[in-house]
């Protein structure tokens, strides 16, 4: 039982990237398609990102009413159905319109899977479900560039990857009585209350703040997330101006830092329940820290750079899914959805903002202050997580 349904959920991982990089691959056509600036894909990403720290905030209140299999097969079929909305898109403020519920229902299903996965699963399966998230991401523009080599419209990329979901949205509501006797078959095995768990009051936003420890926790989310989105976004101009290497070859590195993450996950399932969430944590940290000097020391050329950005993907690898994972246990079951939905709002609030700040230190100073920039959110992510586990007083595992 537990095994079908975890197939299930890797499946809904795998969706929840699919769609996630498939706008920027396909733009270049789409902003001349719907005679918009290139620029006005920004609009988009920041809708989408809006609604998705929306429905993250709403996220315990909507899994304690609905459960999180209800939650996920209404996100996913909202998602499939904005994603179908894409497709018959023929004005750019048709896209902005369904970006909204686009925005709620992956916010949604990001928080209400995290949750679950985190309270019924060990911490090995927490690091492959986001492997299987960075599978997604990395399929996504492929569909889209497959149709678009064949001579299709940008608009059947979207319309396969939508029926893709309106599927997965099937399978889920077929199996939703399997989520809830999971639910129940493990509160039974470890002695928990879900019902009551279930009943309780949903808390408030002001609640979950002044718990102890969780302004530390967002912190370090939001740190963790500003250093990946702004590598990712930033990592190849830096070493196009500061190593000598071409633009056109530089481009080919962009995608080493994902490649990184995608090893250091797949790395992390193994050792993950031996080593426990937090030496996980702090072994991702030191990682990137060797991986920061790498990338700061300007010698070695292309090769060691190239190096330095895999490094820093493999130690990112572990800490996302290994915080998410920890949350229960340092704050117990009955606050874990609350906190994980205000984790998920501080991780797309360090996703959307941090990158287009360091662009405007970048031009209004030097794209040099790159590594400055990512070793201050490095060392305040590390002193928040360790704020958390002195707060807390768990056990290291």
């Amino acid at each position: 039982m537990f095994t079908a349904l975890l197939i299930i959920i890797y499946i809904a991982f795998i969706s929840l990237g699919l769609p996630d990089s498939i706008l920027g691959s396909a733009w270049p056509l789409m902003h001349i398609e719907l005679n918009v600036p290139s620029s006005y894909a920004g609009f988009v990403t920041m809708i989408i990102a809006f609604m998705t720290v929306v429905s993250s905030l709403m996220s315990d209140r909507l899994n304690r009413k609905l459960g999180a299999g209800k939650v996920t097969a209404i996100s996913v079929l909202m998602t499939a159905f904005s994603l179908l909305g894409f497709s018959l898109s023929t004005k750019f403020y048709m896209l902005c319109l369904i970006a909204i519920p686009y925005g709620l229902g992956a916010g949604a299903i990001d928080a209400a899977l995290n949750n679950y996965v985190a309270l019924h699963y060990s911490s090995r399966h927490m690091s492959w479900l986001h492997m299987s998230w960075g599978i997604g991401a990395f399929t996504g523009p492929l569909v889209m560039g497959q149709f678009l080599v064949n001579g299709f419209s940008w608009k059947s990329g979207y319309f396969a990857i939508a029926v893709f979901q309106f599927v997965l949205s099937a399978i889920i509501i077929f199996t939703l009585p399997l989520w809830k006797k999971v639910e129940v078959e493990d509160a039974i095995k470890n002695g928990d209350d879900v019902a009551n768990n279930k009943s309780s009051k949903a808390l408030s936003l002001k609640e979950i703040i002044s718990i102890p420890g969780a302004k530390s926790l967002f912190l370090a989310f939001l740190s963790y997330s500003a250093i990946e989105s702004t590598i990712i976004l930033w990592a190849t101009s830096f070493i196009s101006e500061t190593r000598g290497i071409s633009a056109t070859e530089v481009a080919s590195y962009g995608a080493l830092y994902t490649l990184g993450i995608t090893i250091g996950r797949f790395l992390s399932g193994f050792i993950s329940d031996k080593l426990g969430d937090r030496n996980m944590i702090r072994l991702g940290c030191g990682v990137i820290l060797v991986a920061l000097l790498i990338i700061c020391v300007p010698v070695g050329g292309a090769t060691v750079t190239a190096i330095g950005l895999v490094l820093s993907g493999v130690g990112s690898g572990p800490i996302y899914p290994s915080i998410i994972h920890s949350t229960p246990k340092n704050f117990g079951a009955d606050k874990s959805q609350a906190l994980i939905g205000v984790q998920m709002a501080f991780a797309y609030m360090g996703t959307t903002f941090c990158p287009p700040i360091f662009g405007f230190l970048a031009q209004t100073f030097t794209v040099k202050l790159f590594p400055i920039y990512l070793i201050l959110f490095f060392v305040l992510m590390y002193l928040m997580s360790e704020m958390v586990n002195r707060i807390t007083g768990k056990a290291t595992n």
